[in-house]
């Protein structure tokens, strides 16, 4: 879809009616993964990547808040899209599944802060 013919909103709408699951993104992306590479390139081009598509990110942020752009938040979807498939070839690196990051992730969460957010847990909290 090209933003010239339809508006972020439209573009939100048709993505939604065609919802996935992670598990479902991870196996459609890794059709996209060079079949050249071995398990070891593989796991840095994957760690590599995400790093480098987290830096598209905060340029856009950074362009924003001190270069006087404008905030472009259809490229900022389309460099989160990125990061996601470098996180879903990364994640298949070390033979786990994105649910089960995800799900992991969420548990780490709620034992760091069962109340939800608080600073004083995030200033004192141990590693979970």
């Amino acid at each position: 879809m090209d933003t010239d013919y339809y508006s972020l909103s439209e573009i939100h709408q048709r993505l939604m009616e065609d919802k996935m699951t992670l598990n479902e993104y991870q196996k459609e992306a890794l059709k996209t993964l060079n079949k050249g590479l071995n398990e070891r390139e593989v796991l840095i081009d994957g760690v590599m990547g995400v790093n480098g598509e987290a830096g598209e990110c905060i340029d856009i942020v950074k362009k924003h808040l001190f270069q006087g752009h404008d905030f472009d938040r259809y490229a900022m979807i389309k460099e989160l899209g990125d990061v996601m498939w470098y996180l879903a070839v990364t994640a298949y690196a070390i033979d786990c599944d994105l649910e089960a990051i995800a799900k992991r992730n969420i548990l780490k969460l709620r034992e760091r802060y069962p109340n939800g957010f608080e600073e004083a847990a995030s200033i004192n909290r141990e590693e979970v």
